[in-house]
């Protein structure tokens, strides 16, 4: 007998297609890289491209997120930190965004003004203009309230090559913080759970730590930590650059309340989502300065781990007892609709 529910193959678009594990991964390899075929330097968090004299940064976005309001955050302001966090990973200063609300009728005027305010306030404090948008109303009971699509515009450094292609055997990995507040957060408002100690989102421009440490060490390639965390964002690294990440689980930071959250639920920490957080790859002789800058803006920023040349395309995470964990993609999603 087969099995009933195949790991691969799907007839049918699934949740975990967008979960940002081995099921999304598959769908934009075997689907729309292939349609596309995007010059490889463009498969990152932003695609840096040559405009007559200008080097420009360019990324688009969509934001789904239920509920709209959570703790420490909201769909508008997510929506704009989300894409200049994009940006900034390619090692860009953001500059301009577009947006788009898809809005479901029936959705109270004075949420969309709510939402409205918070983006104004997240672009002020980005040092973003919102340059254009569109508008659009569905029926009611087809769109779940409020949709936002955004895309964004950087300027790129003249001899800047930040990405995947540039990170070596003997990189540092350098975390901006601690993990998993993001999704445990939007998993409390959804369901109701009342823990002992309130959870905020992470929800954060990332772009001045990240430009910060652009300007005083080589940096080598960022990626920031959405859907599928730490984990899943590390494993989309170590297969497009056939490197071995070794990571070591003692200096990655969970907050307690969320690690408590976390062992309650069932989660993994290292898979939930993050919107403010993100791993930098710098040469070893850069670590030092590199992680005395992170620490000036969050002193939760840790040296997580190396690469290697051993392995390749794996991330293997490290115990304090010595043992080693293999950190793969997940399969399925484990909290959809997080951003």
């Amino acid at each position: 007998m087969n099995c009933p529910i195949p790991l691969d193959q799907y007839p049918q678009v699934l949740l975990a297609h967008g979960g940002g594990g081995r099921l999304m991964h598959q769908l934009i390899e075997t689907m729309f890289v292939a349609a596309f075929q995007p010059e490889v330097a463009w498969c990152h968090d932003a695609a840096c491209l040559e405009l007559f004299s200008d080097r420009l940064a360019f990324t688009t976005d969509s934001y789904v997120v239920t509920p709209l309001f959570f703790p420490g955050g909201d769909i508008g302001s997510l929506a704009v930190y989300g894409t200049v966090n994009d940006l900034a990973m390619a090692g860009a200063t953001p500059r301009y965004l577009s947006l788009s609300f898809i809005l479901e009728e029936g959705l109270p005027m004075e949420t969309l003004w709510r939402v409205v305010q918070s983006i104004r306030v997240a672009a002020e404090q980005a040092q973003v203009r919102i340059a254009t948008g569109d508008t659009k109303v569905v029926d009611r009971g087809k769109g779940d309230g409020l949709f936002i699509n955004t895309a964004g515009i950087g300027t790129c450094e003249p001899d800047s090559a930040i990405g995947p292609r540039a990170i070596q055997p003997g990189d540092v990995v350098l975390l901006s913080g601690d993990l998993g507040r993001h999704g445990v957060a939007i998993l409390s408002a959804r369901a109701g759970f009342a823990f002992e100690t309130k959870i905020e989102s992470d929800s954060a421009p990332v772009a001045i730590a990240a430009l910060d440490l652009c300007r005083q060490v080589p940096v080598h390639c960022l990626r920031d930590l959405t859907r599928g965390g730490l984990a899943s964002g590390l494993n989309e690294l170590a297969l497009a650059t056939h490197l071995a990440i070794q990571l070591d689980s003692a200096a990655i930071a969970v907050p307690p309340q969320v690690e408590a959250a976390c062992e309650l639920l069932g989660l993994d920490p290292l898979y939930v989502a993050n919107e403010g957080r993100f791993v930098a790859f710098v040469p070893p002789t850069a670590a030092a300065a590199a992680i005395a800058c992170l620490r000036q803006h969050d002193p939760a920023a840790q040296i997580i781990g190396t690469v290697t040349d051993g392995r390749p395309g794996q991330v293997i995470l490290q115990s304090p007892l010595g043992t080693q964990r293999l950190l793969d993609f997940l399969s399925g999603e484990q909290l959809p609709r997080i951003c």
